[in-house]
């Protein structure tokens, strides 16, 4: 057992349903899973900007039929790159930022996610993106088993992804239950050669609709061998969907979470979780 202490680091009020975010330079980047805005926090400053992706109207609050469903965030060289899940055909784009420009674009998915699709085996009832890590060179898109078939994978991209030419391996994992429920990929950071990545349980075997809540665990995978060394229930009652590395020191890694409440409440509560090495 991994010894860790979880406990509440900020509450941030303009952003419900926090999906995912990323650390940098004292700036938390977050995304929710129902609004067409990247979310700028300053931690110090404690200052909340927000960067629309879109000319339509509503940016936040998008009634779930319409949402583009961005679950995804991570960085490539100076830009921010946003991820729609993938699990209806609404649900198929990208968006990528310069946070700095504060410049815009979409990127269709379509086409690569219809890839993924017929290479790993997963049909759309089972495809569901919830985490994207970028490290240079390879990305790593994980699927979320949280449809019909339980197929939590990661498919690992080498090369040009947005135009056509890589190379894709895909592995499953199998993981455990929490509460009696089975848990999924909900976020992943990579920290030197492993990923470390969040898996929540809900009493739901839909890519759509949500669940009872029954916890969340977090695990390391080693890059090499693709094999997952351990996992660690940290919560039995939070589903937390994003991760990102804060600080780390000889013995211990220290995390940012964030939590997907399912709400219409525009308040998002960002977890620290340190973890003993």
């Amino acid at each position: 057992m991994r010894k860790f202490s979880l406990e509440l680091f900020c509450r941030i009020i303009g952003i419900g349903s926090a999906s995912g975010l990323f650390f940098q330079n004292n700036s938390l980047y977050l995304i929710s899973d129902n609004s067409n805005v990247l979310y700028n926090y300053d931690i110090t400053s404690k200052n909340l900007t927000k960067t629309e992706l879109s000319q339509a109207r509503p940016l936040e609050n998008i009634p779930k039929a319409y949402k583009p469903d961005f679950e995804a965030l991570t960085m490539n060289g100076n830009d921010l790159y946003l991820f729609g899940s993938g699990s209806t055909d609404k649900r198929n784009s990208a968006q990528k930022v310069n946070p700095v420009a504060t410049s815009t674009s979409k990127i269709d998915m379509a086409e690569l996610y219809d890839a993924m699709q017929s290479f790993g085996q997963i049909d759309k009832a089972n495809f569901n993106i919830e985490a994207v890590v970028n490290d240079g060179a390879d990305w790593y898109f994980f699927n979320r088993g949280n449809g019909p078939k339980g197929q939590n994978a990661i498919f690992t991209l080498s090369g040009d992804i947005f135009g056509q030419e890589f190379q894709m391996l895909h592995n499953e994992f199998k993981l455990p239950k929490i509460n009696g429920a089975p848990a999924s990929f909900t976020d992943a950071v990579k920290v030197k050669g492993k990923l470390y990545f969040l898996a929540a349980a809900e009493k739901s075997n839909s890519t759509y609709h949500d669940g009872e809540v029954a916890g969340t665990l977090i695990g390391c995978i080693d890059i090499d061998s693709m094999e997952i060394e351990w996992t660690q229930v940290i919560s039995s009652k939070n589903k937390f969907e994003g991760i990102t590395l804060y600080a780390e020191d000889a013995k211990t890694l220290t995390f940012l979470l964030c939590e997907d409440t399912d709400s219409q409440v525009e308040a998002s509560e960002i977890y620290r979780l340190v973890l003993e090495k």
